[in-house]
C-alpha cells in the first residue's frame, strides 16, 4: 500500500484566501470555524443577545461555504452553510418538528447563481434549452416560525431551534392577531395536518419607536429589527409580546397531510387564500438572467422597504423537481439565498488580541474603533493568521500589495453580503509614525507553552498557523474539547455550558469527558457549597447529565473531538460500522496500520485519507484511548439507526461508476440512500453491487476481483423498482 502522508496540524489558516488553501489547511480551518460559530449560535438564537454583529457571524458562514465549494468532500452537518439555529433554551417547552426546518446555502456573486442553476441542470440531467421556473422572493431578516394546524385549527407555534426541536411559543404567536397569524385556516378542503412556515418580523418604523420607548423606560436597546422581533416574541410574559408590533410572512411549509398545489408559487397563493400575508414582491423567473435582474431590482428597492432583508431567495418552482433534488445534509439542493453585495467603511485598528482555539491555533483578532457599516456597528475583525498580518498570502504571494497591518493603522473594512468585515486595505498615508510591525507571540498566551509553526510538506513553507504545543495542559484546548463534547450536536447536556465547563475545569473536577459522569458521585457535596449552586440547580444539573448516558453512535463519534470528523463524517462512520464496538475495533486496527481495515474505512462514502489519518493519529495517543475507554464505561452508545428494510437494497453497499445515462451520479446515490442502501465511493470485498455505466474502469476490475455483483443502469433501475 502506498505510504500515506501524515496530516499536518498546521492547517488552521484563518482567512488566508480560500483559493490559496491546501487541502490540509482547509480541513483544519473548517474544524476551527465550527467551534467558533457554536458559541455565537447559542447567544444569537437562544438569548437574542449576539456577542458579534450579524455581519461578523455571517462572514464565518461565507468563508465556510467557500471552503466547501472548493473542497466538497469536507462538507459536514455543522457547516456554517448548513447550520440550522441552536438548541432550545429551556425557557419554553420543547417541540419536535415533524419535518426538519432547514437552512439555505448562500450565493454572494452572480457566478454563484450561475453555478446553482448549473448544478440543478446536471442533477436533473436537463438540457441547456429546457426551461426551469424559479420562485424568487426577498429574504426576510426575522425569526423563523412553524405554525401547526390540525383540522384547520392552530395548535402549536414553534421556533426553528436547531432544526430538529424548537420552542413552543403558541401563546405568544396568538397575540399577533388574526391578520398576521390566523387561528383557523380559511377556505375549503383544508388538509387534516398543515404546517405553515415563515418569518416573524418587525418593521423598521416600529423598531425605532420600540427603541425610543425602551430607552425612555431604561430597558434594553435592541441592535436591529431582527433582534427586537425575536426578543419580543420569546417572552415568558405574553403581555409583553402582545404590546409589540410584529408581523408574519408565510413562504414555506413542513408536514402537510395532503398537498393542495404542485408548485412553490401555487403554495404561496394557497397560503393567501388561507388567510396569511405573503411577500408581494415574490416573482417567477425562468432564467439566470431573470434571477440576477430581480436581485438587482430588489437591491435597489431595499432601502425603501419598511422591513429588513439581506438578500433574495431562489427556489425551484416545481415540487416534483424539489423532491428529486432533495437535500445535502441540512440545505436543500433546490434553493439558495443570494446575498447583497459588499459595503465598506474606514476605521482605526486599536489593538490585536490573540485567541487560542480547541486545536491550539493562535488566532489574531483585530479590535476596531467601532464603526457603522450598513446599519451594523462593527468592533472586531479576524486577522486570520501571522502571515496575513504581514501582508503575505498562503503561497507566499503579496496581499494588499505587501502592506502589513499595524496597531494604530487606518484600515478599510468590507462587509461582503452583509457579513463579518474583512480588511480590504491599509491607508499608509495615515499610519502613525510610532507604529511598528506587529510581533506575533511565540508562546501561548494561555499556558505559556511554545507556540510553533510546523513545516508544510506540500508547499515547502512554514504553515500559516502558529499552534500551542501544550496540548491538554493548555486550558484553552482542554476546555474547548469539553465544550465541544457537551455541545448541542454532541452530548447536548443542559446546564453544562461554557461557564460551567470552565468552572469545573478550574476546580479540577472535570478534566476529561468521563469526569462529567462521575461529577455527582465525587463532588456533589463540594458543589452544594459553591455560591450559585443550590439544591434545585444541582439536582437539575445531575438529572441532565444522567439523561445523556445514552447517546446515538454518530453523536458519540463526533463528541470525541477527532480532528476533521464533523457531523456528516461521524454519521457516515456510524452508518458504515453500525455499532460503537465495531467502529472502536476497526479504528484501532486502522491506528495499527491494518491495510484491510484502512481499505474498509476508505470505501465509506465521504471518508478519505484525511479522516483515516486523523482517526489513526487520535487513537495512537495512549492518553486519548484511555480517556475514551473510561468514557465508554460511563455511557451507553446506541447502535446506528437501522436502514430501511422495505426495499430490495436495504442494508446493501452500492458503488456507482462510469457514465450514467438516465440519472446523474448524485441523484443515483441519493436514491440508493433513501432506499436504505449505503452509497460507497470505492469497491471492496464488502460491496454488494457495482452499478457500471459506459466508461467504467478500475472499479469494474476491482468488482470482478472481489466477486461483486455488477449491474447495468437498467438492471439497477429494475432492481429498485
Amino acid at each position: 500500500m502506498a505510504k500515506r502522508t501524515k496530516p499536518s496540524s498546521k492547517t488552521n489558516t484563518q482567512k488566508t484566501p480560500v483559493e490559496l488553501l491546501s487541502k490540509k489547511q482547509a480541513e483544519a480551518e473548517y474544524a476551527r470555524l465550527q467551534t467558533e460559530i457554536a458559541g455565537h449560535d447559542k447567544r444569537y438564537y437562544q438569548h437574542d443577545a449576539p456577542s458579534v454583529s450579524d455581519a461578523e457571524y455571517d462572514e464565518l458562514r461565507l468563508r465556510y461555504n467557500a471552503i466547501e465549494a472548493r473542497f466538497p468532500d469536507l462538507r459536514t452537518l455543522e457547516s456554517l452553510s448548513l447550520k440550522v439555529g441552536a438548541a432550545p433554551t429551556g425557557r419554553f417547552k420543547k417541540v419536535r418538528h415533524a419535518v426538519r426546518m432547514l437552512s439555505l446555502d448562500n450565493a454572494f456573486a452572480e457566478q454563484d447563481v450561475v453555478d446553482f442553476v448549473g448544478r440543478i441542470r446536471r442533477f436533473l440531467n436537463l438540457s441547456e434549452d429546457e426551461p426551469i421556473a424559479f420562485s424568487a422572493e426577498p429574504k426576510i431578516d426575522g425569526l423563523s416560525m412553524s405554525l401547526r394546524y390540525v383540522d384547520g385549527e392552530l395548535v402549536t407555534a414553534a421556533t426553528r431551534g436547531d432544526g430538529e426541536e424548537g420552542e413552543d411559543v403558541t401563546a405568544n404567536i396568538k397575540t399577533l392577531g388574526e391578520k398576521e397569524v390566523p387561528h383557523a385556516l380559511k377556505g375549503k378542503k383544508i388538509p387534516a395536518v398543515t404546517e405553515v412556515r415563515g418569518e416573524v418580523y418587525m418593521t423598521k418604523a416600529d423598531f425605532l419607536k420600540l427603541n425610543e420607548r425602551q430607552k425612555a423606560a431604561g430597558d434594553t436597546i435592541f441592535a436591529n429589527p431582527r433582534n427586537s422581533a425575536a426578543g419580543s416574541l420569546r417572552q415568558k410574559d405574553v403581555s409583553v409580546t402582545a404590546s409589540r408590533p410584529l408581523g408574519f410572512f408565510a413562504y414555506a411549509w413542513g408536514e402537510i397531510s395532503e398537498m393542495p398545489k404542485d408548485s412553490q408559487s401555487g403554495m404561496i397563493k394557497w397560503f393567501e387564500t388561507c388567510g396569511f400575508n405573503t411577500n408581494p414582491l415574490t416573482k417567477i423567473c425562468h432564467s439566470v438572467e431573470e434571477l440576477i435582474a430581480f436581485h438587482r431590482q430588489i437591491g435597489e428597492e431595499r432601502a425603501k422597504l419598511d422591513y429588513d432583508i439581506d438578500g433574495v431567495v431562489y427556489k425551484v418552482d416545481r415540487l416534483d423537481w424539489q423532491e428529486r433534488l432533495g437535500f445535502v445534509s441540512r440545505t436543500p439542493r433546490w434553493a439558495i439565498a443570494h446575498k447583497f453585495p459588499a459595503e465598506q467603511a474606514t476605521t482605526t485598528l486599536i489593538g490585536i488580541d490573540i485567541q487560542v482555539g480547541r486545536t491550539g491555533a493562535l488566532t489574531p483578532v483585530g479590535k476596531l474603533e467601532p464603526v457603522g457599516v450598513g446599519g451594523v456597528i462593527v468592533s472586531n475583525v479576524t486577522l486570520h493568521n501571522e502571515d496575513y498580518i504581514k501582508g503575505i498570502g498562503g503561497k507566499g504571494e503579496p496581499l494588499r500589495e505587501g502592506r502589513d497591518i499595524r496597531i494604530g493603522d487606518t484600515v478599510i473594512i468590507q462587509r461582503a453580503g452583509d457579513v463579518i468585515p474583512q480588511v480590504v486595505d491599509v491607508l499608509l498615508d495615515k499610519r502613525p509614525k510610532k507604529a511598528r510591525p506587529y510581533e506575533f507571540p511565540t508562546q501561548c498566551p494561555v499556558c505559556g507553552s511554545d507556540a510553533v509553526r510546523e513545516h508544510d510538506e506540500a508547499s515547502g513553507r512554514p504553515d500559516s498557523v502558529r499552534r500551542c504545543t501544550g496540548g491538554f495542559i493548555c486550558k484553552a484546548q482542554a476546555v474547548e474539547h469539553l465544550k465541544l463534547f457537551t455541545s448541542r450536536r454532541a452530548f447536548d447536556i443542559d446546564g453544562l455550558g461554557e461557564k460551567q465547563i470552565e468552572f469545573f475545569h478550574d476546580k479540577g473536577w472535570v478534566k476529561e469527558p468521563a469526569d462529567i459522569f462521575t461529577l455527582e458521585r465525587k463532588h456533589r457535596k463540594e458543589l452544594l457549597e459553591e455560591e450559585g449552586y443550590g439544591e434545585t440547580s444541582v439536582r437539575n444539573l445531575f438529572a441532565a447529565i444522567d439523561s445523556r448516558r445514552e447517546i446515538a453512535l454518530d453523536r458519540f463519534i463526533y463528541a470525541l473531538g477527532i480532528r476533521h470528523i464533523g457531523e456528516t463524517t461521524a454519521l457516515s462512520l456510524a452508518r458504515g460500522y453500525g455499532s460503537w464496538q465495531a467502529f472502536h475495533d476497526a479504528a484501532l486496527k486502522v491506528a495499527k496500520g491494518d491495510e484491510e481495515a484502512i481499505a474498509e474505512m476508505d470505501a465509506l462514502d465521504q471518508i478519505g485519507d484525511t479522516v483515516i489519518e486523523a482517526t489513526a493519529d487520535y487513537l495512537k495517543e495512549k492518553r486519548n484511548l484511555a480517556a475514551i475507554e473510561r468514557l465508554a464505561k460511563q455511557v451507553k452508545v446506541l447502535d446506528a439507526e437501522k436502514p430501511k428494510t422495505d426495499s430490495k437494497i436495504a442494508g446493501k453497499t452500492v458503488v456507482f461508476t462510469g457514465a450514467l445515462e438516465k440519472m446523474t451520479r448524485d441523484e443515483a446515490k441519493a436514491t440508493a440512500e433513501r432506499l436504505g442502501a449505503k452509497a460507497a465511493g470505492s469497491v471492496s470485498k464488502k460491496t454488494d453491487y457495482l452499478v457500471a455505466g459506459p466508461g467504467a474502469g478500475s472499479k469494474l476490475a476491482e468488482a470482478t476481483k472481489h466477486g461483486v455483483t455488477v449491474l447495468t443502469e437498467d438492471e439497477w433501475l429494475a432492481l429498485i423498482g
